[in-house]
């Protein structure tokens, strides 16, 4: 699979669920909180993954 990067934002989540921008930045602080990640730090598009518990195949069309 080829990816041109590795990091998720909040407009790919968007994109991925349908949810609004304050939804999706949401989602993206809980997926830290449980993976006690700092402020700073980055989400990966396979954190993204399995926290929701979706295959990577099913979102890269998803990712621009």
């Amino acid at each position: 699979v080829s990816q041109s990067r590795i990091c998720i934002n909040t407009t790919d989540v968007m994109f991925i669920t349908g949810k609004s921008e304050r939804q999706s930045r949401n989602i993206i602080n809980d997926i830290k909180d449980y993976l006690g990640k700092s402020k700073h730090q980055v989400v990966t598009i396979k954190e993204l993954c399995e926290y929701m518990g979706i295959t990577e195949q099913e979102i890269l069309p998803y990712i621009k």
